[in-house]
């Protein structure tokens, strides 16, 4: 073969090699993994303020205003001043997705004002049990067992047990009634985002939610000392089973809301208090939390982070509220929080979608109570400080935001310990058999948005779930 041939093809195979070669690293170079995730819709409602319509992150900072958090991974997610109602910060704040058991708020707000007085005693049947999601997180509420509405408040809040939900519902006159209370009073409260399919967020078709609506339904219920206490209670005694020729005994629940309890890889907030954490395998983790800092109260929720990190959803909370405190005042507000309707100042603040999410039953809505919160100690011991009044949210003078360690039982029948599905990992709930404890077990897959694929709980904790299935874990 001619020198000059043999010179050609060894110039040509190597330009070909380099380009086998060199193509997947430069393919490398480009990080495709956004090219993954879902994105927002093109139009979004601007409830609030045109800003929070649009698609991505909404900031407005003034001199000295720190920057945001780096690697915030959340679909959605939202930092407001729970005072003022000014959003400091947003990101597609009204994108509809699959809220998991932070829904429970919703639940919350419009029953417990019903179901009173706390101390009622009621009998479960099997009939109340039978809705109860597959692959929900659980309390470990028995049929032919008594509880009070007391008990079971307790086991929505800090265990998201969807058994629960749904014997509140059942005592509150039936699921759909409890369904259709729930719709209206956010329709009440314009979050109209907002689907409402199961009382208890259990994953279901056209389920729906947003970061702006969670935090408008957060800061009605914290309107309500009930409701405080509850979001702020970090651990309690709950009913076990009733074994013949035995004294009731009690087990140990702990809240699943490790920006309250704490975990491997995340410490309690300072300030933290409340308000409810969720899990499905469609929504992904979700969280809704409020904190106080130096008179300062800020309410954050995030949706569904992408980051692989443990408890990222806790973290990035954390890091946006850290934010919130430092960027107070330092920056141009990008919406508001609007009132109620009952409560509208009529100033005019909303924007294009101001209308109920498609599939949303239309209703009256209830009237929103505007109620003033004790800064007394109660029942929990502690009363935390806040109360809506005028639709604006307030922070007592003489009051302190504070962590419910443990809900006075004195003077209550302690129960046996239940049998749980499965087992508690927290240091507490070693004592006790109640897959509740784990703060793990699972919230329903009620809010999964896809009915009976979610399963509710903390999925990095072990939790007691009705079954195998999808796990909702909040």
């Amino acid at each position: 073969m001619p020198a000059l041939k043999k010179i050609a093809l060894t110039i040509t195979s190597a330009a070909l090699l380099s380009g086998f070669v060199l193509s997947p690293a430069a393919a490398a170079d480009k990080d495709t993994s956004d090219d993954k995730q879902p994105k927002p819709p093109s139009t979004m409602s601007s409830l609030g303020g045109e800003q929070l319509g649009k698609a991505g992150t909404q900031v407005n900072l003034g001199p000295g205003a720190p920057v945001l958090p780096k690697k915030l991974s959340g679909r959605s997610w939202i930092v407001a001043d729970a005072e003022s109602g000014d959003v400091l910060a947003a990101h597609n704040s009204h994108w509809r997705l699959p809220p998991a058991s932070t829904l429970k708020m919703l639940f919350a707000d419009t029953v417990l004002p019903a179901l009173q007085p706390t101390t009622l005693a009621h009998k479960v049947t099997e009939n109340e049990l039978s809705g109860v999601g597959e692959g929900s997180s659980l309390v470990g509420i028995k049929e032919d067992h008594t509880y009070t509405v007391h008990d079971l408040w307790l086991g929505v809040f800090l265990r998201s047990g969807n058994d629960a939900v749904h014997v509140l519902s059942e005592m509150y006159g039936g699921v759909q009634k409890t369904v259709d209370a729930m719709q209206a009073h956010a329709e009440e409260l314009q979050a109209l985002d907002t689907v409402v399919v199961s009382p208890d967020g259990y994953d279901a078709p056209r389920q729906v939610s947003s970061a702006y609506d969670l935090t408008l339904i957060a800061r009605s219920g914290l309107q309500k000392k009930d409701f405080r206490e509850y979001a702020a209670t970090a651990s309690a005694d709950f009913p076990g089973e009733k074994k013949k020729g035995k004294k009731r005994e009690s087990f140990e629940i702990s809240n699943t809301n490790r920006l309250i309890t704490g975990d491997i890889g995340v410490d309690p907030y300072q300030g933290i208090a409340g308000v409810k954490n969720g899990y499905t395998t469609h929504a992904g983790n979700t969280f809704t939390g409020v904190a106080e800092r130096n008179g300062k109260v800020l309410l954050v929720t995030v949706m569904n982070p992408s980051a692989e990190e443990s408890h990222a959803v806790y973290k990035e909370a954390a890091h946006l509220l850290d934010w919130g405190f430092a960027a107070s005042g330092k920056v141009t507000p990008v919406g508001q929080l609007v009132p109620p309707r009952s409560l509208d100042t009529g100033t005019g603040i909303g924007g294009k979608g101001a209308t109920p999410a498609a599939g949303a039953v239309q209703g009256p809505g209830g009237k929103a109570e505007a109620t003033h919160a004790s800064a007394s100690n109660g029942s929990s011991g502690v009363g935390t400080a806040l109360a809506i009044i005028g639709g604006l949210l307030v922070v007592l003078a003489a009051a302190v935001f504070l962590v419910n360690r443990r809900w006075p039982m004195a003077g209550r029948t302690r129960g046996t310990e239940t049998e749980t599905d499965a087992t508690e990992t927290d240091a507490t709930a070693a004592e006790t058999k109640d897959a509740e404890d784990t703060g793990k077990a699972g919230e329903s897959a009620e809010d999964t948005g896809e009915a009976g694929k979610d399963v509710e709980g903390d999925p990095e904790g072990a939790g007691a779930t009705a079954s195998a299935a999808p796990t909702d874990k909040s």
